[in-house]
């Protein structure tokens, strides 16, 4: 019996590793055209409100951030107030912010049981959920009344000392003050910088935890050693992520800084930041108003990419400082 000779295979067109070529090739292209496309969307946004806002900065000229005397009626627009107003509330929400957070986060990923942590990450996520009007509401309809007593009585114990004076000595206020919007900030914030940094921390080697611990360091030694040194990078990202948040809320800052336009290191006062001012104007102004609304949105867009390049140098930093030790 003769075997049967089997047709031969036709030849393919593209191998296996021309195949992988071709898909490397693709991959990249796509990943390069998601960046352009990134950076084509950043300029244009640059572009288009430079160009709508330009009228206003070539009438005000530098006095548009180095006035802080803010009267539409009168076509005068400074706004270095409003530039004060949201980095006060930024920097508030941060220091009470970041440690709460960093807390949250280092008990959730090494402390508490298994079952906690979903309870605590549940909550934090429904945190996240909850829209910013009704942060806001919540300040000022409940938050504002309740504090304004506390604060006067905060006022007439620290009025006459030399730093806190200076800070909180200056009566009570209404209750709607940097204090107030800081501290609303601050709970919005929270569960960004939660979620982020507890991510982080769950990116550490199980070894290097390990290695610590059977060297003989207690728990916080542990954690001081080789997971907050491994995970700074991404610490400080979530941060900037929560400041990004800050400086850039709208609705609930609104409702609880008090639209005063003046610049005063009392945080119980009452004051004004640019996005809420952006929200508050936009729908009565034109002309020169609305220009000099529209360079407010300029400069919070140049500080919050000056921001964002600080944050990446410390970062960079303190990456060479960890490979150099």
């Amino acid at each position: 019996m003769t075997a049967t000779a089997l047709p031969p295979e036709a030849p393919s067109d593209l191998t296996s590793s021309d195949k992988g070529a071709v898909a490397d090739r693709a991959f990249s292209g796509a990943a390069l055209g998601a960046g352009v496309a990134i950076l084509a969307i950043l300029g244009l946004i640059a572009w288009a409100t430079i160009s709508k806002a330009w009228p206003a900065f070539a009438e005000q000229g530098f006095g548009f951030l180095t006035v802080d005397r803010w009267a539409p009626s009168q076509d005068v627009f400074g706004a270095l107030s409003m530039v004060y107003g949201t980095f006060v509330v930024s920097a508030i929400a941060l220091l009470a912010s970041v440690p709460v957070s960093i807390g949250i986060a280092l008990f959730t990923t090494e402390v508490a049981p298994r079952r906690m942590r979903s309870a605590i990450t549940l909550v934090v996520d429904l945190l996240a959920a909850v829209p910013s009007v009704v942060y806001g509401l919540w300040g000022v309809l409940f938050v504002a009344p309740s504090v304004t007593p506390l604060f006067h009585s905060i006022s007439n114990v620290v009025g006459d000392w030399p730093l806190l004076g200076s800070l909180f000595g200056g009566g009570g206020g209404s209750g709607r003050s940097f204090l107030t919007a800081g501290l609303i900030l601050a709970l919005m914030i929270t569960p960004i910088i939660t979620s982020v940094t507890r991510e982080v921390l769950a990116t550490v080697p199980r070894g290097e935890k390990d290695a610590a611990l059977a060297l003989g360091a207690t728990r916080w030694e542990m954690i001081r050693g080789a997971v907050l040194p491994h995970s700074f990078g991404g610490m400080v990202g979530a941060t900037m992520l929560g400041l990004g948040r800050a400086m850039g809320e709208t609705i609930a800052v609104a409702l609880t800084i008090g639209s005063s336009f003046q610049i005063t290191t009392e945080l119980f006062e009452s004051g004004a930041a640019m996005p809420s001012t952006i929200a508050l104007e936009w729908g009565e102004s034109s002309g020169q108003h609305r220009a000099a609304l529209i360079g407010l949105g300029v400069v919070l867009f140049a500080a919050t990419i000056a921001v964002n390049s600080g944050a990446r140098a410390i970062v960079a930093r303190a990456e060479r400082r960890m490979r150099g030790a």
